[in-house]
């Protein structure tokens, strides 16, 4: 069982007082941020020089030099062209989160890390923009020095200033050295809220351990034990965060192998919190890890890629025993011969942990092979898309009539509070079972019972011998109580799938057959009232793609009662088609 405390709802006043609050302290800090005073604070003790290259451990897209080199800068799907030495800070971006990426410098990886061919010319041209950066954007402006770009820009300037120093000029040695240590301590100043704070001090650690001298020891007499203190709440006993965004403790991951790999060079002790949580989160990778490589998609984070996800892997047993539960996450993880499911078993995040939670209880994502079907939107905070993805219709779960599950708050509160979550499931009930023919999962929750006074059920079954995954989602009056009951309620029953996912409705606008990248069938069938085919998008790299969706529909009885069984089955033989399927 899975539970969490009563939102913003419960204590509107409360809420308001506090929104109030953090506007007031947001302005203040933003006002004392841009004297000379507290510039000067940032600026000491000066940096002496480097100490190390710390080890980014993501892998490299080989192509980014080339294109850079050429002219064009390629970021969150969208290209700019500035020409051969041309400058991006003065031409307008495409899109705000190609400006975001851009200035978070996630360019600089591709061109440290170019191949060996274009390594001299790359190394030149990381350098030249990057100077050009500072010449423009010193001054503490609200966007250049956010969080939203800062955090990255700095984790990025740690791994490749011992290479651009190395070509610089004493001057621009200067300049670099020092624009690195005031923008990790500016980092470690930034306080908004403690959804990002953990990697705030892991990349300001990182920061520190690269510089030499008092500078670099000072950013990490103070980053050091804040992580520490960070990493025993963030990072949950199964390797969970405590966002529950299976995508942020994968990103915090790369961040502190880097960190510890930086302090073993340096001959320097890593806490035991850092060492503990590297165990946890790996461990949670293989969790969340399904059949093609890649994350499950849950609560505010994508799937990645799986040369990402092998990347920090490298080096783990890939036989080690990968648990079917994670508790603490609220996970299941359901593994036949070539079916894997991932669910969503627990409520949202609370509080301000759930700045990116998704209000989509039950729901899962489904591989069969290598070959994902069922997904989940994978809206992130990079996604160019609407908030409104986090709702329940956004997940492979069931809705009632055109409500949410919860959803984020907007106008003052959000404001003062960001868009974190309220209402919705505060519990979900689990019950596992498992025994050499299959593994059946019972799921429970109370979103619907403030709304609606309904319970959704989801029970879900693998049959280890048929590789089949058969499912039932029913609604029951809730013993909780809730409103009364007056009018027949309509259900949705959402299953996304994923953009390479070909599908096609059978001539009994049924079933609906299945077929992924690898070209092998699968059936789903169900007896709901009424089948469609409806258009749905897919974040990868917080770019939206076109995909389709199958959506289940029927109504509530007036006594609260609905069901709806389904099945995903494989296609055995051509003449199991029987030809059905246009």
């Amino acid at each position: 069982m899975s539970e969490r405390r009563p939102g913003v709802e419960a204590q509107p006043l409360l809420a308001l007082g506090a929104a109030a609050l953090s506007r007031f302290r947001a302005q203040w800090a933003r006002e004392w941020r841009q004297s000379h005073a507290y510039r000067a604070l940032i600026a000491r003790p000066a940096a002496t020089g480097i100490a190390l290259a710390p080890k980014d451990f993501r892998p490299v897209d080989p192509d980014t030099a080339r294109l850079i080199l050429s002219g064009r800068i390629q970021l969150a799907g969208e290209v700019m062209e500035i020409g051969q030495g041309g400058d991006p800070w003065d031409t307008a971006s495409p899109s705000r989160p190609f400006a975001v990426s851009l200035h978070r410098f996630d360019w600089m990886p591709g061109l440290i890390g170019a191949p060996e061919a274009l390594r001299a010319a790359a190394h030149e041209e990381a350098l030249r923009l990057c100077l050009d950066w500072l010449a423009l954007f010193s001054p503490l402006t609200p966007f250049a020095w956010g969080s939203e770009t800062l955090e990255r820009r700095v984790y990025h300037l740690a791994c490749a200033a011992p290479y651009l120093v190395e070509i610089a000029s004493e001057v621009e040695q200067r300049r670099l050295l020092d624009t690195l240590a005031e923008q990790a301590r500016h980092l470690l100043n930034l306080d908004e809220g403690p959804v990002r704070t953990t990697e705030h001090a892991t990349v300001a650690a990182v920061a520190g351990v690269a510089l030499a001298g008092k500078a670099g020891t000072q950013i990490q007499s103070i980053a050091l034990p804040r992580l520490t203190r960070l990493l025993r709440v963030a990072v949950l006993p199964d390797g969970g965060m405590k966002t529950r965004s299976p995508e942020q403790g994968f990103e915090l991951l790369f961040d502190l192998l880097t960190l510890d790999d930086a302090l073993h060079r340096r001959g320097l002790t890593a806490p035991a919190e850092l060492s503990r949580a590297i165990d946890r989160l790996t461990g949670a990778v293989r969790f969340f890890t399904l059949g093609d490589g890649r994350l499950g998609a849950f609560q505010g984070g994508e799937a990645s890629t799986a040369a990402r996800v092998a990347a920090v892997l490298a080096g783990e047993d890939p036989s080690t025993r990968v648990l079917g539960s994670a508790p603490h996450a609220g996970f299941e993880r359901l593994v036949g011969r070539t079916v894997q499911v991932l669910v969503d078993a627990g409520p949202p995040a609370d509080g301000p942990w759930s700045a990116n939670a998704c209000a989509q209880p039950v729901a899962l994502e489904v591989t069969c092979g290598t070959d994902r079907l069922i997904v989940n939107t994978a809206w992130s905070p990079d996604a160019q898309g609407p908030q409104a993805l986090r709702l329940t219709d956004g997940g492979s779960t069931a809705s009632v009539g055109e409500g949410s599950a919860g959803s984020p708050l907007s106008g003052f509160l959000a404001q003062g509070l960001g868009p974190r979550l309220h209402g919705g499931a505060t519990s979900v009930q689990t019950h596992r079972n498992e025994d050499e023919t299959g593994v059946w999962l019972e799921l429970s929750h109370d979103g619907w019972v403030k709304s609606h006074g309904l319970t959704h059920e989801r029970r879900l079954f693998l049959d280890l011998k048929s590789d089949e995954l058969r499912g039932e989602d029913s609604f029951a009056p809730s013993t909780m109580g809730g409103p009364e009951r007056r009018r027949l309620d309509p259900f949705h029953l959402r299953f996304h799938l994923a953009p390479e996912v070909q599908v096609s409705l059978a001539r009994d606008r049924r079933s609906v057959l299945l077929r992924g990248p690898s070209n092998r069938g699968w059936w789903f069938r169900n007896d709901a009232p009424d089948v469609t085919l409806e258009p749905s998008v897919y974040f990868e790299g917080g770019v939206a793609r076109r995909t389709l969706q199958i959506a289940l529909r029927g109504q509530i009885a007036l006594d609260g009662t609905a069901r709806v069984r389904w099945k995903l089955t494989p296609v055995e033989s051509p003449e199991s088609q029987g030809g059905s399927a246009r």
